[in-house]
């Protein structure tokens, strides 16, 4: 064997055994990873930068737009507070040239020279932009989850397909070696016969008798408010709290739970359950947030899977790893052989047998995306379907919706995943919320 051959083995097993040891991943899995890792490589040149817009300039908007800076140049920021946009401008001003700032995202979608959008703004928002931005053929990075209702999926698949944009869902979970490696490992039955998926995810806040205040110089609320009903205002209403009101978003079911149900579905390898049932375990406060604080839910998949979804707190009796707020949060896969348990903070599983043993050549493997920001982007210059794309996020969207209209209606209801309806007992009541009344000028027609 010639000595350079050798050396080039010997160096790529040190960089193997390297990256095993810092990521916590089995050996075989970190060999097969680097091996791969060049093959399908997109060579660009320098000068490939896409224009970028952001829409939805808070904390999640400016960090999801600062990872797409290194693949694109943020052109405009679009907000209907002028304070998040006068931020964002300054945070992406370059060589002293800043972002042209907008208020009306409808504005900054005529302009030919944006490519690319990405969008963060509340949940209640997310479909009328994408909408907006496919008709206007920009490909989108748009945050989870895709949408308020079910419905509005149907809509944003339709427009993404016909416009034939990019678009890519924020579950970048999907884009983890650690949630992949657990589901491919479970896909391929390294746990048996998997039997039960238990998902985990954070409390909400509770909260209540909030004072009205004068809205904020800058802060066009009755934009902001969109299709949802005009309310009096007050802070605990809008920005980073928007999130435990039923009219802007879900709650803790479509926060943390729209990342940790999509690596659940992922894992089980299914378009959707058959059936859901939820209770509220900690409800809201009178006069409050509307979202329950805590709740658990199950749904059962054609599988014979049974999946369970709770919020949990510091002193859940579940024995693993906390989060930096002190709570369990991640998703364990239980089968007829054992567990794996994986979040953000790496994988186990009962025997670490289950993880170090290799998966053979044939195999089913998963989809491959290393940086799901730089995935989007990868995708926008090949056209192809990024990892999380429409259809992706819109059927990992649907288990948080059907917790939800579970949580509403108090029943155990039965779901037709294909024609996605529900079917039998409670079914006209909980029909009703597949789609939700939308305060006019902010309809469907306001994108065209």
């Amino acid at each position: 064997m010639p000595k350079s051959f050798h050396i080039s083995r010997r160096s790529f097993l040190q960089r193997c055994s390297l990256a095993a040891a810092a990521s916590g991943l089995p050996l075989w899995f970190v060999q097969r990873e680097l091996a791969a890792q060049e093959v399908a490589k997109i060579i660009t040149s320098p000068n490939d930068r896409p224009g970028v817009a952001l829409i939805g300039c808070g904390g999640q908007g400016q960090g999801d737009a600062g990872n797409a800076a290194r693949y694109g140049d943020i052109i405009a920021v679009c907000d209907v507070d002028q304070k998040y946009a006068d931020q964002a401008a300054q945070k992406f001003t370059k060589d002293g040239k800043s972002p042209t700032q907008y208020s009306d995202f409808r504005k900054l979608l005529e302009r030919d020279d944006i490519h690319c959008i990405v969008q963060a703004t509340p949940d209640h928002w997310h479909t009328l932009v994408n909408l907006a931005a496919a008709k206007a053929k920009k490909d989108v990075y748009g945050e989870k989850p895709l949408t308020l209702t079910i419905d509005e999926g149907h809509h944003v698949i339709q427009a993404v397909r016909d416009h034939k944009i990019v678009f890519q869902t924020g579950t970048q979970q999907r884009s983890s070696r650690s949630f992949r490696l657990a589901c491919e490992l479970v896909r391929n039955g390294r746990i048996g016969t998997l039997q039960e998926v238990d998902v985990f995810v954070p409390a909400g806040i509770r909260g209540n008798h909030f004072k009205p205040v004068p809205v904020p110089d800058g802060f066009n609320y009755d934009f902001w408010l969109g299709q949802a009903p005009l309310e009096e205002y007050f802070t605990e209403r809008c920005h980073t709290t928007f999130r435990w009101w039923f009219a802007y978003a879900g709650g803790p079911v479509t926060d943390w739970g729209a990342h940790h149900n999509d690596i659940a579905r992922w894992g089980i390898g299914l378009d959707g359950p058959i059936s859901v049932e939820a209770s509220v375990l900690t409800p809201p406060l009178p006069d409050g947030y509307t979202t329950p604080g805590e709740f658990a839910a199950t749904l059962l998949w054609a599988n014979g899977v049974k999946q369970n979804v709770k919020t949990t707190t510091a002193d859940s009796p579940f024995g693993q790893v906390l989060d930096e707020n002190g709570q369990r949060n991640g998703v364990k896969f239980i089968g007829t052989e054992g567990w794996i348990w994986v979040n953000r903070d790496g994988i186990s599983a009962s025997n670490k047998n289950l993880l170090t043993t290799p998966l053979p050549d044939n195999a089913i493997k998963l989809e491959v995306s290393k940086d799901h920001m730089g995935n989007f982007f990868d995708c926008v210059r090949s056209r192809h379907d990024p990892i999380a794309n429409v259809e992706t996020g819109h059927r990992s969207a649907v288990i948080g919706h059907l917790i939800i209209i579970a949580l509403r209606t108090g029943r155990k209801l039965t779901w037709d995943p294909a024609q996605e309806v529900f079917t039998g007992d409670g079914a006209s009541e909980a029909n009703t919320f597949l789609a939700r009344p939308q305060r006019a000028p902010y309809d469907y027609g306001f994108v065209g």
